[in-house]
């Protein structure tokens, strides 16, 4: 009993044994998206008249070393955000109250998940601070005002970014993430849709080794 308690207590407090098989983070930020969706406008409009706007970000990952300098990782996020219509888009809209020259905002929110490879090019796997890059691929499920999951519009897409992990203490550790993160614009029935939606994520996290 003596030997599993000593055992259990060098697991939870040991500096050495953090990160050596895998880490599970909560990270929550900021997304800042970049990309007009088109026009709902039969005639005349822009690829601008609808927008995505900024909004809130939470994240789960779970991180696995490969060696000293590469692992990887598989997430998903929750992104919260509005659709943002012009108001020349807004007043064309039928079934919406709007008043005339003013722009019309609606919720929605879109679910993210990811499959990336890390590079640790500084240090090892049991290093306190361990500096990487990611890139990877994604799937974006943009679910549209007071819609469902099934009922959205599912792009695939890359990613890349870096950041950097600290280990404050036993099996804790906080983080820092900066990503952009590129698909085709989702189909919302849009005219004018063509092209890339970009999207960067600046978030912060707190995980736990094992």
């Amino acid at each position: 009993m003596r030997k599993l308690a000593v055992v259990v207590a060098m697991a939870c407090f040991s500096g050495a044994a953090w990160g050596q098989a895998g880490e599970f983070w909560f990270n929550y930020g900021e997304s800042f998206m970049n990309g007009g969706l088109g026009t709902p406008q039969a005639f005349g409009g822009s690829s601008n008249d609808v927008k995505l706007t900024d909004g809130y970000r939470f994240s789960f990952r779970f991180n696995f070393n490969v060696g000293d300098h590469y692992g990887a990782e598989v997430g998903y996020a929750f992104n919260h955000t509005n659709l943002n219509f012009s108001p020349a888009a807004a007043a064309s809209l039928e079934g919406v109250p709007t008043s005339q020259g003013t722009p019309l905002e609606l919720g929605m929110h879109m679910h993210q998940g990811t499959f990336n490879a890390l590079y640790y090019p500084f240090t090892a796997d049991k290093s306190r601070v361990r500096p990487f890059v990611t890139a990877g691929v994604e799937f974006d499920n943009f679910v549209p005002p007071g819609g469902q999951s099934y009922s959205g519009s599912t792009k695939f897409g890359l990613n890349f970014g870096g950041g950097v992990k600290v280990h404050i203490k036993g099996i804790w550790a906080a983080r820092l993430d900066a990503r952009e993160y590129l698909t085709p614009k989702p189909s919302f029935g849009f005219g004018l849709n063509s092209g890339a939606l970009w999207q960067t994520e600046v978030s912060a996290g707190v995980g736990v080794g094992f």
